[in-house]
């Protein structure tokens, strides 16, 4: 517990932003500085601009809704991309991107497991190599460096480290999955894949032309904030291949999204109301749109649950959604793992309005199954 700088109450405060929910909801003004203050100090650190630069005579980049314009030596947001001598230059391009990838064994551990394909076997056999959990499969998850957000709590902080990398070739991913069949999807996080957009979408249609006629699932987890013609066309191959596309939608109230991430999340927002009305129909029965929220203690909470789950069943009830326990990490570390109590009032709070929801990382409560935390949400008296 610590002590708002704002109301002075003594509450769940993460010290690298001193200021409480409350006051960050109901007093955006004056929470301001302390958000500002909290960026700044963390991309110092790295050497990463302290908001997007918006310079009156520099060069335009329109990847993702930060819409930087980048002036004569500056870096944007994301950090992928530098204006030298009045020349864009890029870490990534549509051939070349700054990744790692590596082979993540079924059943698969994403946020999607509990409906998708590897670990449920839907869509068997145009989308899944098993009536069941794709046991001896495997997900090349490929880890993009760069992000076009700045969360206080990352869980993959490394991926803001862009010194000495070197751009790697869209074929490197097709030539792996023409290697090893037992590759049966490919998944792109980090960092997130936004910024790699037009890298990520060639390497997509590359890799399954690679498969040919077998099985390869597309599927993105992003934080939604990217180029809309972009995330369109990235759905549409997770559609088209059986996969899914994540949307972090991590709060609802705008001023928190600056808060905990240092820039507004409205495109994600409308990114996902597009994927919703336009593909997400085509598919129902096995879907092609998903969202998650990060249950950070302290600052999300049912409030903002109950606000995304009303906003996701105005589209549609059935898209799933999942809550996720947040652990300690980067520089929320004095938080701690999100209390039992504001798990069940958020679970809650998004049952009412929608279908399908979730909880991930129920180990971090000591709870071992979907099922036993439901029977627990079930009994429970807050």
């Amino acid at each position: 517990m610590n002590r708002c700088k704002l109301c002075g109450e003594e509450k769940i405060v993460a010290e690298i932003l001193g200021v409480c929910l409350d006051c960050i909801r109901e007093r955006p003004q004056e929470a301001m500085p302390h958000i500002e203050q909290a960026h700044t100090a963390v991309r110092s650190i790295l050497n990463l601009p302290p908001k997007p630069p918006h310079s009156e005579d520099g060069i335009p980049c329109d990847l993702c809704s930060n819409r930087c314009i980048i002036g004569d030596g500056e870096r944007g947001y994301c950090g992928l991309r530098w204006n030298e001598g009045g020349s864009l230059k890029s870490l990534s391009t549509p051939d070349e991107g700054v990744f790692y990838a590596y082979l993540d064994p079924h059943v698969t551990n994403c946020c999607a497991a509990w409906f998708c394909p590897a670990g449920t076997g839907a869509g068997y056999p145009r989308y899944a190599y098993r009536d069941g959990p794709e046991w001896g499969y495997s997900n090349l998850a490929v880890f993009f460096y760069g992000c076009n957000f700045d969360c206080l709590f990352c869980q993959n902080p490394s991926h803001k480290d862009l010194s000495g990398l070197k751009p790697r070739s869209a074929s490197t991913l097709a030539e792996a999955v023409r290697r090893d069949r037992r590759i049966s999807c490919i998944c792109y996080f980090g960092g997130d894949p936004d910024p790699q957009l037009p890298f990520a979408i060639r390497a997509s249609e590359m890799a399954v032309e690679a498969r040919g006629d077998k099985p390869l699932r597309i599927c993105f987890e992003w934080n939604g904030c990217g180029n809309s013609r972009l995330v369109y066309r990235a759905a549409e191959l997770a559609l088209e291949t059986g996969g899914n596309v994540k949307f972090d939608l991590k709060c609802y109230t705008p001023s928190l999204s600056l808060a905990l991430s240092g820039v507004p999340n409205r495109r994600a927002y409308e990114n996902f109301k597009l994927i919703a009305e336009r593909l997400y129909p085509e598919r129902r029965g096995l879907p092609v749109l998903t969202a998650t929220t990060l249950l950070v203690p302290g600052y999300v909470d049912a409030f903002e649950v109950e606000a995304i789950a009303e906003f996701i069943a105005d589209l549609d009830a059935s898209i799933p959604y999942s809550l996720l326990i947040f652990h300690p990490d980067y520089h929320m570390m004095d938080l701690p793992i999100t209390p039992m109590r504001q798990v069940i009032e958020c679970y809650r709070a998004a049952k009412r309005h929608l279908e399908r929801v979730h909880v991930g990382n129920l180990h971090l409560i000591g709870v071992g199954s979907m099922e036993r935390f439901e029977r627990i949400a079930m009994k429970s008296e807050l």
